[in-house]
């Protein structure tokens, strides 16, 4: 071998809780799944300690990794899982009642015409916790609100409210900034 090592070696290797390979690892990851974590932050110190919560566990359950499937996507559900846990102990999540007030349709393709991935992602930060972490599982992540609701312990109405309030408000915020690059056109 010259040098390089292969991921699953390196994989093995954290399992047998090699320092050496968990610093590696951890610099091949932590990019990308800070990426992830700062979608559910509300600001990147919060970020920084989803990452630092989620690498513990990482390597605290390493050895329930089986080579079935991808590392760095097992890594990335343990990441979300890490950064779930932290809003269900604060109890962030509420119920909205009546979802139909905040039912409006965002078009991703006006959206993108506006404004930056880098300025929608510091939008969906400005979320509360709840709006937040329900947007990300559902528009991000994939998530049904089925899902979402078994994950974060509410009713598939406040999932399905929490990502409307979610929208209008990401929509009210991109249409602010419209609106302000307009009249300085």
């Amino acid at each position: 071998m010259t040098g390089t090592i292969d991921f699953d070696e390196l994989v093995r290797q954290c399992k047998k809780k090699s320092v050496v390979a968990q610093h590696k690892l951890y610099k091949m990851l932590a990019p990308k799944l800070f990426g992830v974590c700062l979608r559910y932050a509300g600001n990147r110190t919060e970020a920084e300690d989803i990452l630092q919560d989620g690498f513990v566990k990482i390597f605290t359950k390493i050895g329930q990794f089986d080579f079935k499937g991808s590392f760095e996507g097992w890594a990335r559900r343990v990441m979300v899982n890490c950064a779930l846990s932290q809003y269900r102990r604060e109890s962030r999540l509420y119920a909205v009642d009546d979802i139909a007030e905040y039912d409006t349709q965002l078009s991703p393709d006006d959206v993108l015409s506006v404004i930056s991935a880098d300025e929608l992602m510091q939008m969906v930060q400005q979320l509360t916790p709840q709006y937040r972490t329900v947007f990300n599982l559902y528009a991000i992540e994939g998530f049904s609100h089925q899902e979402i609701s078994k994950m974060l312990n509410i009713t598939e109405g406040t999932s399905k409210s929490n990502l409307s309030r979610a929208r209008c408000l990401l929509q009210e915020k991109v249409e602010a900034v419209y609106g302000r690059r307009r009249s300085n056109v």
